[in-house]
Formats: structure tokens, C-alpha cells, sequence
């Protein structure tokens, strides 16, 4: 009776399991320094697959997507650009256009190092307003210098993202739920 009760409770929790981790939940882990000093190479984290089925991408959100160029890799960043707005980089900050802002607003970054400047690159030269398709996004690292993001690559479709960074397990220094970034801004 012990073994057929103690094979139950394995079932049961594989089952639990398997179902958070195919549609709740997944395990990532930061590869590099393009999101410093917000998140650290080695850090692991859970991903919430399943926040942007009924609640819709933020500015400042932290995701993690299947990188255009390779998705069998994944990629961290931070939203900077919804659907439907405009930006441009220039003089080292990210301008956005939308609805509230038609004449465009420079976005503060406080979760950028002071001296942390935003350039353009390959995809998007600075200087050029862009305006951001439906379903798709701006993304962008938190260590602009030594990060590889849309600035180079494109932008992100909503259908190569993962979900949402929330809870940071490792190292036990950042165990916790990910603090939300909220803009100073009326954007």
C-alpha cells in the first residue's frame, strides 16, 4: 500500500507540475549583462506565461521572447514601444509618439544608470521616427552599450514572447517577486 500511495503522490505532483510549467510558469535564467545592473548573469528567475492572455504588454515590463533571428534562444529585455506608437532615437534618449504625446515625449529611464546613454542602430538610426507595427514591440536592454535589441534586430512579435519576468529565485539576495517599473511620465 505505501508504494502504490507513494506512486500517487509522484503522479499527482508531476501532473501539477507539467501543467505550471506548459501554461503557467517556466524557469529562465539571465545569460549575459545586457540587462544590468537590474538583472545579473545568473540569476534565475519564473516567467509568467500566462499574464498577457488577459492583461495587455506595459512600458517597462520585463519579458522574455524567443530572440527573430534564432528562437530556439531567449532573449530578456524591457518593453520600451507598444503597437501603434511612434519613436526616435536621438541625443542619447528614446522619444515616444502616441495619442497622449502627438508631438512626442523623451522617456525617463530611471532604471538606467545615470550615465547610460540610448543610441540607435542597424534597424533603427537615430535621429528617424518609427512607428511600431500592430502586435509588436520595442524592446530594448537595461545595459544599452552591451545589449544586442531592436535597435539591431527589429522588433519583437507578440507571438515570440514567453511572458512576463515575476519572481527571481536565485541568488537568495534577489529571491522575490520583480518590482514593476511605473513611468514618471503621462504616457
Amino acid at each position: 500500500m505505501f508504494i502504490l500511495d507513494t506512486i500517487e503522490v509522484f503522479a499527482v505532483a508531476a501532473a501539477i507540475f507539467a501543467i505550471l510549467y506548459l501554461f503557467i510558469v517556466q524557469p529562465h535564467n539571465v545569460d549575459g549583462s545586457s540587462m544590468e545592473p537590474n538583472f545579473h548573469n545568473g540569476q534565475y528567475m519564473l516567467t509568467n506565461k500566462y499574464i498577457y492572455r488577459f492583461n495587455p504588454y506595459q512600458r517597462g515590463d520585463v519579458i522574455i521572447f524567443k530572440y527573430p533571428e534564432k528562437p530556439t534562444d531567449d532573449f530578456i529585455k524591457r518593453i520600451i514601444g507598444l503597437p501603434g506608437e511612434s519613436f526616435k532615437i536621438e541625443d542619447g534618449h528614446t522619444t515616444i509618439f502616441n495619442e497622449k504625446n502627438p508631438q512626442g515625449i523623451v522617456l525617463e529611464e530611471d532604471y538606467l544608470k545615470d550615465d547610460e546613454i540610448t543610441n540607435g542602430g542597424r534597424a533603427f538610426p537615430e535621429g528617424v521616427k518609427i512607428k511600431i507595427p500592430e502586435e509588436k514591440l520595442l524592446v530594448m536592454g537595461d545595459n544599452r552599450q552591451h545589449s544586442s535589441d531592436s535597435r539591431e534586430w527589429g522588433f519583437v512579435p507578440f507571438n515570440l514572447v514567453v511572458g512576463k519576468a515575476w519572481f527571481c529565485y536565485y541568488p537568495l539576495n534577489t529571491f522575490g517577486l520583480i518590482e514593476q517599473f511605473q513611468y514618471r511620465q503621462n504616457l
